[in-house]
């Protein structure tokens, strides 16, 4: 069993392993590749505007990582044609169907991108032009694999003319495109040509010689060779592939509903989760991950160790279908903290109406395991992953809890994929991210943003002022942007955008989007009046930044609108990335 997956930089060291196997199969299968051109690898992927065209490399690995094949697509955004370079099997694994399950997948991404064509060289079948007979065989099995989907190549063309006379077996130039019939004009395809030669064969192709090429190409609409070994091509793409790059992982605590507070007005209800499935799942964006258990040291790597014990310890006590309500706030002194577990809840938290419960520890240590199993995914390949959680975390900071939080989820999963690189946390919450601004206040590798309302109205009322930028190591990695009580859907917006620019200038890695529908029209905690076209720009706006995304739910509580909003959300994040397909591109 394998999978297919995208790698999109070396940044990851799952991602440099992968990579480094690619360049061993460029290595030992494709011959005569310059060393210089297998240790770019890394710096294409990296740098586009270097080598003038963008560069995806797609890998079939298994669980264990062990990369089975691969295929180098090229995007050339200017003229808006992709270039296959690559594409091998890795040498213990030919002939057992990966190739073609690449190819397909490279050909879906083509047409996603909606390019005129997919092209790409492949060795010649003819014995004119290849003296070689012990290569005419294998290269007329390649050519008769690619008539399969309607790929032929060039007719009528100087393309696979030697650059000197010694010289045997030039390429041709293969074009599929990527629908039936669709022809190929003359001037796009001497473009296209201009393009492949001056940019791939930089240094090599004199100019003499890439203008007698491109001269050669007078058919128009261009002529391909007839097909030599299939009847009947397969070109229609019914599907979208099961890559993971094109899917949400979808992390959901199972186990959320053992946190049920059933007290009049308690407004955090199991609800919630069941209302966003019942709208999120028939879009068929997302691929549900069994959640994973971590070691509690996740936790206490954000959290203080001592405030997590008591936490775990107290919810022990707390008699069935009971709740424990602070009630006292002593002035906090770490040395004489009140003995009695009930009247100590008033030293760990900081408001009246967040209690504790026997399931209580149990539901948010859940929530934490599920955000770093979304973590894993993104670590494994999913561009976005989705943590369906209940109870909330980001108002709970490194020894509080409070606002329905107990644990910092978002936190804890932004602190985990920090060991890889920058992370920002954007908190889109209705109410101020005092948890990751109170846990990260002092550390510059994770940036922090929360866009909320004022807290002279709003709570927690005590944090989420413009002035607290961070201190320390931290200074200038926080940002708040406190709003209005009243405020337009189209300020909101703009609010949206001057953060995002913000966000760039970080150059983060990763983004954890605390995603509170709170915002919304109605919502019982907030004042705002957010609809579901808001939410669909707001997630356009983010899936515009090309980042992988953790989103983790916070708040949100009108049940009647809350699966809604969240799947225009979605369905906005994903029409502006660049790896989901667009709304009715392939049929299903």
């Amino acid at each position: 069993m394998f999978r297919i997956r995208c790698i999109h930089d070396d940044i990851l060291p799952i991602n440099k392993e992968v990579i480094a196997q690619v360049q061993h199969i460029l290595k030992t299968q494709i011959q005569g590749l310059a060393s210089a051109d297998i240790e770019s690898l890394p710096a294409q992927l990296a740098n586009p505007l270097k080598y003038k065209i963008r560069s995806i490399l797609f890998v079939a690995d298994d669980n264990k990582g062990q990369v089975k094949g691969f295929a180098l697509l090229q995007h050339a955004t200017d003229l808006n044609f992709c270039y296959l370079d690559y594409i091998s099997a890795a040498e213990q694994n030919t002939g057992r169907g990966i190739g073609g399950v690449l190819y397909e997948r490279i050909r879906e991404e083509a047409f996603l991108f909606g390019a005129v064509g997919l092209f790409f060289e492949c060795l010649p079948d003819d014995p004119d032009v290849c003296r070689d007979s012990s290569k005419l065989k294998q290269n007329a099995a390649r050519l008769r694999f690619y008539e399969r989907y309607g790929a032929r190549p060039l007719a009528g063309t100087a393309y696979e003319t030697p650059l000197s006379p010694k010289d045997d077996c030039p390429p041709y130039l293969v074009f599929d495109s990527l629908e039936p019939d669709l022809p190929l004009s003359a001037a796009k395809a001497r473009a296209i040509v201009r393009a492949i030669l001056e940019r791939k064969y930089a240094g090599v192709c004199p100019s003499s010689y890439v203008n007698m090429v491109v001269k050669s190409i007078t058919d128009d609409p261009v002529r391909l060779r007839p097909a030599r070994y299939i009847r009947t091509a397969i070109v229609n793409l019914k599907r979208v592939s099961s890559s993971i790059d094109n899917q949400i992982a979808l992390v959901i605590n199972d186990r959320h509903d053992i946190h049920h507070v059933r007290d009049r007005g308690y407004v955090e209800s199991p609800v919630r989760i069941n209302s966003i499935l019942k709208e999120i799942i028939p879009t068929g964006l997302f691929k549900q991950v069994n959640v994973k258990r971590y070691s509690k040291k996740h936790i206490t790597a954000v959290h203080d160790s001592g405030y997590v014990r008591y936490l775990q310890k107290v919810c022990k006590n707390v008699p069935p279908n009971k709740s424990v309500y602070p009630y006292v706030f002593p002035i906090r002194n770490a040395k004489r903290p009140p003995k009695e577990l009930p009247i100590r809840a008033g030293y760990y938290c900081i408001d009246t109406f967040t209690p504790l419960n026997e399931n209580a520890y149990l539901a948010a240590k859940r929530a934490v395991d599920c955000c770093l199993t979304a973590a894993d995914s993104l670590l494994a390949g999913h561009r976005i992953a989705y943590a369906l959680v209940r109870p909330p975390g980001h108002h709970a900071e490194r020894q509080l809890f409070g606002g329905f939080c107990y644990f910092n989820s978002a936190a804890v999963a932004a602190n985990y994929l920090s060991r890889f690189g920058r992370v920002t946390m954007l908190d889109i919450d209705y109410h101020h991210g005092n948890g990751q601004q109170d846990i990260f206040y002092e550390r510059s590798d994770v940036q922090t943003i929360s866009i909320h309302g004022h807290p002279r109205f709003a709570y927690p009322y005590f944090s989420g002022f413009a002035e607290e930028t961070g201190s320390g190591e931290g200074a200038g990695y926080n940002r708040n942007y406190p709003l209005p009580e009243q405020l337009d859907n189209s300020r909101y917006h703009d609010v949206l955008r001057k953060a995002l620019r913000r966000l760039r200038k970080f150059q983060p890695q990763f983004v954890v989007v605390a995603l509170g529908l709170d915002t919304a029209r109605g919502d019982p905690t907030g004042t705002w009046g957010l609809v579901a076209k808001d939410f669909q720009i707001n997630g356009e706006l983010i899936g515009a930044l090309d980042l992988p995304l953790l989103v983790v739910q916070e708040g949100g509580y009108r049940a009647r609108s809350i699966g809604i909003n969240a799947r225009h959300f979605f369905t906005g994040l994903t029409q502006a990335s660049k790896h989901f397909p667009t709304p009715g591109a392939l049929q299903k």
